[in-house]
């Protein structure tokens, strides 16, 4: 018989120790240790099919990229990198009801006129799944559907109908018999996905895994779940805003912070192949602290309005309150503006917005953010035809961005006729549609508005 082992696992980034502790030392975390009763671990056995590892010599090896397969919608294609390679993990995660399950069944009822496919529901019974496909008006297509929380069965029955394209909705609903805690812990999480991710590379099946998000918004389980995937997708937005944003944080096969855009809607989540027209729905006439920035997401340019207010403040220490850009990006430009330009804020609350709920985390928002506090600031707008982007550093410079050509050709692709850059942005780019500012420092900026 197999010796039982005692372990105490920290459910914040799954470090063990031979005895409970009231802090764990790897992050910090209080209270967070459960026990947890384990077996000896035994050999994962092979599987059908699959090949013997050999070695080989690097300049043995072929470049020849391997055929990607297309899952039917165009911007899940674009922030996988181009489509699913065989044999890769796929993690997705979003908050509760943001579309991660509507998005993954209408892919596999894209994929299934031409491939095998298989929904593992571990949430959902399969009438459930059923009544969301009515709901979308998928449910003729020949998805195969398998209701199953053990990953040993998933495994068996995965082998039996051999499909290409596998999803395990989710990973905390999961458990493996090796592993004698519940569902959701720690250890289960990672040796469930230890085991879906050995069955995928043997079998070179795509697997994607839905996985669970913290009040954080960031995967429940062990960080080790991330390393061990080859994408990590995120589901960005609010539950009751009807757009949606997927984001590739980690892409082993694309770029990594591809941006695909989705909408709501009766038939599920639909494409947005112009995601800068939707984002650019301003004011009928102009506004104080509103400009148009250029941001770049992954391999495309997009553009975005960055809105800002500015408000004499009545408390000991000014509000300083920022929604999609970094808190502390708001306060290093505040205080470069008051250095290098001096305008004062120390006396003002400040909010700064990104509109439409995009995140952006770039630096070329920073001369966006300097122009909109100062449009707020002064009671004056900019001019609607404006384009904006570029790095301030701290000694008052305007420092390059990179695709600075990419960006400005988007930003007159939609009509606008001036904007404001870094001088080395230009260098290369003529246009007869688009006025451009070349500058070099904050001053010339301030100057020229």
């Amino acid at each position: 018989m197999a010796k039982t082992k005692t372990l105490y696992v920290c459910n914040q980034c799954g470090n063990e120790s031979p005895q409970w502790a009231g802090q764990c030392i790897d992050c910090n975390a209080w209270n967070s240790f459960a026990e947890l009763t384990t077996q000896p671990n035994t050999a994962r056995r092979g599987y059908a099919g699959a090949a013997v590892p050999q070695i080989l010599s690097l300049n043995a090896l072929s470049s020849t990229e391997q055929p990607r397969i297309t899952t039917g919608l165009a911007e899940l294609d674009r922030v996988l990198g181009g489509g699913l390679v065989p044999g890769s993990v796929i993690l997705l995660g979003g908050d509760p009801g943001i579309g991660k399950s509507t998005i993954l069944l209408q892919m596999l009822s894209q994929l299934s006129a031409q491939h095998k496919t298989l929904y593992i529901t571990g949430e959902e019974s399969l009438q459930q799944v059923h009544l969301r496909a009515e709901r979308l008006s998928l449910h003729k297509t020949p998805v195969r559907l398998f209701a199953a929380t053990m990953v040993e069965q998933i495994i068996a029955a995965a082998e039996k109908e051999k499909p290409q394209v596998m999803v395990v909705d989710s990973i905390q609903t999961m458990y493996t018999e090796s592993v004698s805690s519940a569902s959701g812990s720690v250890s289960q999480v990672r040796e469930s996905a230890a085991q879906l991710v050995q069955y995928a590379k043997a079998t070179q099946t795509t697997v994607f895994i839905v996985g669970h998000v913290t009040k954080e918004g960031t995967i429940a389980g062990p960080r080790v779940l991330e390393h061990m995937v080859d994408t990590v997708l995120y589901f960005e937005g609010q539950s009751d805003n009807r757009f949606r944003l997927l984001r590739a944080v980690k892409n082993r096969f694309g770029a990594v912070n591809e941006l695909g855009v989705f909408a709501m809607a009766e038939q599920g989540l639909m494409q947005v192949t112009n995601p800068s027209a939707i984002f650019l729905s301003r004011a009928p006439e102009p506004v104080p602290g509103s400009v148009v920035m250029a941001t770049w997401e992954g391999t495309r340019p997009l553009l975005v309005e960055v809105q800002a207010l500015v408000d004499r403040s009545y408390l000991p220490n000014p509000r300083r309150v920022s929604v999609g850009i970094d808190s502390n990006r708001l306060t290093m430009v505040l205080a470069v503006l008051h250095r290098h330009g001096n305008i004062a804020t120390y006396d003002q609350d400040v909010f700064v917005n990104v509109v439409g709920g995009v995140r952006v985390v770039e630096t070329a928002v920073d001369l966006a953010i300097t122009l909109a506090v100062l449009s707020s600031l002064r009671n004056q707008p900019l001019p609607r035809d404006l384009v904006v982007f570029g790095e301030l550093g701290l000694a008052g410079e305007l420092r390059p961005v990179p695709s600075g050509i990419e960006r400005l050709q988007e930003a007159a692709k939609h009509g606008f006729q001036q904007a404001i850059v870094p001088a080395a942005n230009v260098k290369q780019y003529k246009s007869s549609h688009l006025k451009i500012q070349a500058a070099t420092r904050l001053s010339e900026v301030l100057e020229g508005i």
